[in-house]
């Protein structure tokens, strides 16, 4: 299976060519994350972490920084047409090692 690259991700966001599931909507408002902020750290941003048996297509965990200069971390999908977001997040020091790029082992 191909890797997912982010020079295709952030190409989707520059063309606009991106869709918000219901789950990502709701999530945002919840956690007070703006669209655009989602939007540009996935154009700063890189893969951490591939997910290659997601259904329907493979998808990652893309770390980059907000508007507001803080981490997110964004859950996408690819197709040929567009990038599909499926979640967003603050990462924490709970789950995640200092550079918040890195899953803390479960012990």
């Amino acid at each position: 299976m191909k890797e997912l690259q982010i020079d295709e991700i952030k190409q989707k966001v520059k063309c606009k060519k991106v869709r918000w599931t219901n789950h990502v909507v709701i999530r945002l408002l919840q956690r007070n994350i703006d669209q655009i902020n989602v939007e540009n750290a996935l154009l700063n941003g890189e893969i951490i972490e591939e997910y290659q048996n997601d259904y329907p297509y493979p998808s990652c965990l893309v770390y980059g920084v907000n508007l507001n200069h803080e981490v997110l971390h964004i859950v996408c999908g690819l197709n040929k047409e567009e990038l599909w977001i499926i979640t967003a997040y603050y990462p924490d020091d709970v789950k995640w090692e200092k550079d918040l790029k890195t899953r803390k082992e479960i012990k």
